[in-house]
């Protein structure tokens, strides 16, 4: 070999060791609890039945967990559907009756129908029940109101209960929104935590047990999977996971990200956006002025650009059924996506600053009942008459100092 060619091979050499010891620290790749269950705890589970509480966001790379456990030879004997079916073929709010998985031939419990709390005689023969779904870091994200279900009737029957701990894709230093009220108090608002919390929903069982916001029979057997390499600075496109949605209308994480503030526009007869390839970035109806609300600096103050585009509602089998306006075509606005990674800061605060202009330049708008559950507030009717444009944050400045102190012992990570 040459003196040139040796040394371009000796060059190239140190390169690639450099490459080779260089990347994992800049790409630290995220675990999940599902996968550290699979590395660590699964001999613990040799000897146990097993019940599953799970929905298609619970995987392995593309392996659903229950697939998975199956191959390791876990003996599962029941799995349990929260909202959305647990292999996430209904859309939001549609009933779920009991059946068989398909694929495992496996008994498939509801908690989304008759009955949201497992009761004694589909507890009966398990040891553990395992949770591991993908929550989005919303108060009214049902999937925490399950988790909380769970555990009391797991108290109940002598259940241990296993969470596999996922990230929040709000990341776990975004809080904001007022605290729940007692007599706002539903399904989509079990807990007093703001409408973001930043926690994960291992941390969240912690805070559940902790703070008995539920009703425990005894001393709940609580084992909490943790993630390694997460940390709370992370919003989801630094996680280096896929994302499966946890919803039907939630395709991608920068949706999610938006509906933590957008989901509020439910509480109106507008629409949300269900119903089209874009529900919560996509919103509107019949007889908005699109003009007025563009009007407003959102940039200045969320950096978020709307645009304005009409469109038509339709229903979507699985996705939307009976949307808002459906087959009408809607005055509406769009978020557009930012290019890179980079999300707006705010979204529960743009998302109130939204639904206060929406509703003033809409003729035909209403709120309606369910808004002060989303909002967990009686405050939210004052706040909309309200014209101080763009300090949303002032307006549960204490709350969220109250909260942080109080979610402190509880963090994992």
């Amino acid at each position: 070999m040459s003196a040139l060619k040796t040394t371009l091979f000796a060059g190239w050499c140190i390169i690639a060791t450099c490459i080779f010891f260089i990347q994992p620290v800049f790409a630290q790749p995220v675990n999940t609890g599902a996968e550290v269950l699979l590395s660590d705890y699964i001999h613990e589970l040799r000897d146990a039945r097993v019940g599953l509480v799970m929905n298609p966001t619970a995987r392995i790379g593309q392996t659903h967990m229950l697939d998975t456990l199956l191959t390791y030879d876990v003996d599962v004997v029941a799995l349990f559907s929260p909202e959305h079916g647990f292999r996430g073929n209904f859309g939001a709010g549609e009933r779920i009756a009991d059946g068989i998985d398909e694929a495992s031939g496996l008994p498939v419990f509801s908690l989304y129908g008759n009955t949201r709390k497992p009761d004694e005689e589909m507890l009966d023969g398990i040891d553990v029940l395992i949770f591991d779904m993908q929550d989005v870091g919303a108060r009214f994200y049902t999937y925490i109101s399950t988790l909380g279900l769970v555990m009391e009737a797991a108290s109940e029957n002598g259940v241990s209960v296993w969470v596999l701990d996922r990230p929040n894709p709000a990341g776990g230093n975004y809080v904001a929104g007022w605290i729940l009220e007692p007599d706002y108090s539903s399904f989509v608002g079990m807990y007093p935590i703001p409408i973001a919390h930043g926690m994960t929903i291992g941390e969240i069982a912690l805070m559940i047990k902790s703070k008995q916001w539920v009703s425990f029979e005894g001393d709940l057997d609580l084992k909490i999977i943790p993630m390694k390499g997460w940390n709370r600075d992370m919003k989801w496109d630094d996680t280096g996971l896929a994302w499966f949605p946890p919803s039907p209308n939630l395709p991608t994480p920068f949706h999610a990200w938006i509906y933590l503030g957008t989901c509020l526009i439910e509480g109106t007869n507008m629409s949300e956006g269900r119903g089209t390839d874009d529900p919560f970035l996509l919103f509107g109806s019949p007889t908005l002025n699109t003009d007025s609300v563009l009007a407003h600096d959102w940039q200045k103050y969320y950096n978020i650009t709307l645009t304005a585009e009409n469109f038509t509602p339709v229903s979507i089998p699985g996705r939307a059924l009976s949307p808002k306006h459906e087959n009408k075509e809607n005055q509406g606005l769009r978020v557009a996506k930012p290019s890179g990674n980079g999300y707006p800061e705010k979204p529960v605060e743009f998302g109130v600053d939204l639904l206060r202009v929406m509703l003033k330049y809409d003729s035909e708008a209403k709120t309606n009942s369910f808004l002060k559950l989303l909002t967990g507030t009686s405050k939210i009717e004052s706040v909309l008459q309200s014209s101080d444009f763009g300090n949303i944050s002032d307006l549960w400045a204490d709350d969220v100092e109250r909260f942080l102190e109080k979610r402190a012992p509880f963090l994992l990570y």
